[in-house]
């Protein structure tokens, strides 16, 4: 067995670990070798005539699957006052696409939000909740998942969005308290599902988001 097969069956393993443990706590989850096989689960996974939105998520531009969904209500749109809106709208889809900051062993999804429509829609709202995340995303447990989204995922998403933060300008959390500026404002930890069949989560046996 080459060093590339070893790799292909260790994280298949490893997401099934993850997948045993989300159906404990009521998610189904599912995984995809790469991120093309990820972008038409999550198609097969939207029924026909389905409103979807979703907000912001690199993972999910890195798959590709939004040019599928010309339809769909993008949190991130311009100007910022339809986005507002949109968001408020997202509440009453039937699909909510979103990526998710980090995700333990034992199948708890953690993520920090600045205006909080992206995690408030994974806890209510939306019909069905599809998550893709790459095994990038894997932490120990919840304080190592913490620990992964102030030191890895603020600081990239900091950068990207070019933010006058601590984590974007010295790549390391602050605790920063600035207006229009500081994202973690919200920290939410779903560890449940009350909804059977509600919160589907697509692992990808590649290194996508942050």
């Amino acid at each position: 067995m080459t060093g590339t097969d070893i790799d292909r069956v260790f994280r298949r393993k490893k997401a099934e670990q993850v997948i045993a443990a989300l159906a404990r706590r009521n998610m189904k989850g599912y995984y995809c070798q790469t991120g093309e096989e990820a972008r038409e689960k999550v198609r097969s996974l939207i029924a026909s005539g389905d409103t979807v939105a979703w907000g912001g998520s690199a993972t999910l531009d890195r798959i590709g699957v939004k040019p599928y969904l010309p339809d769909g209500l993008d949190g991130l749109c311009q100007p910022r006052e339809k986005a507002m809106e949109v968001r408020k709208q997202s509440f009453f889809a039937d699909v909510y696409l979103t990526g998710t900051n980090a995700i333990t062993l034992d199948g708890k999804l953690v993520n920090i939000d600045k205006t909080g429509n992206r995690t408030a829609a994974m806890c209510y709202g939306p019909k069905k909740v599809i998550v893709v995340a790459g095994l990038n995303k894997l932490a120990q447990n919840e304080e190592a998942a913490l620990a992964r989204v102030r030191l890895e995922a603020c600081s990239a998403n900091g950068i990207r969005m070019d933010k006058r933060t601590p984590c974007a300008r010295a790549g390391r959390c602050g605790s920063c308290l600035i207006p229009q500026e500081t994202m973690c404002a919200f920290t939410v930890v779903t560890r449940f599902s009350p909804i059977e069949d509600r919160i589907h989560v697509i692992l990808i046996g590649e290194n996508l988001g942050y």
